[in-house]
């Protein structure tokens, strides 16, 4: 009996707007190269990524007061560059805010304890969203911003 016959409603590609498909096509050491692209095509051209490596998506803050963030990818490139790439598909009128928040991890990663003689490294958030902000809701052709 072949899979197709077995699970019958099973989709046989994986859907790339759920986390699993994203995370699955873009989180994944063999599937780097398709991540490097995406992020090249999105970013400006002085800002090209040549490598990045794959970093722990999860912060579970300081205290257990804290909140904690989950990234859907998180990476870092060969400069020190850090990537968060989120994909959303149900809208989410805080998007903006929660995307900052996000960022503060990875600055917070870079203030080590000690002298403060040291220059932070860029920290890219990328969302890719299934949804208009209700400031961008007359720009139909909206496709990103840098």
């Amino acid at each position: 009996m072949s899979v197709n016959n077995r699970y019958p409603n099973q989709d046989r590609y994986i859907n790339l707007l759920t986390d699993f498909g994203f995370k699955r096509l873009f989180g994944t050491e063999p599937n780097k190269e398709l991540l490097i692209d995406f992020l090249n095509v999105m970013l400006p051209p002085e800002h090209r990524v040549q490598d990045v490596s794959y970093r722990n998506n999860e912060n579970l803050g300081n205290t257990p007061l804290d909140r904690k963030a989950i990234f859907d990818i998180y990476c870092q490139s060969k400069t020190g560059e850090k990537f968060i790439v989120e994909i959303q598909k149900a809208k989410q009128n805080y998007f903006k805010d929660r995307s900052v928040y996000y960022a503060t991890f990875p600055i917070q990663e870079q203030a080590v304890k000690g002298k403060w003689d040291y220059k932070l490294s860029s920290v890219y958030t990328i969302g890719i969203l299934d949804f208009i902000f209700d400031d961008h809701k007359d720009e139909e052709d909206l496709v990103h911003i840098v």
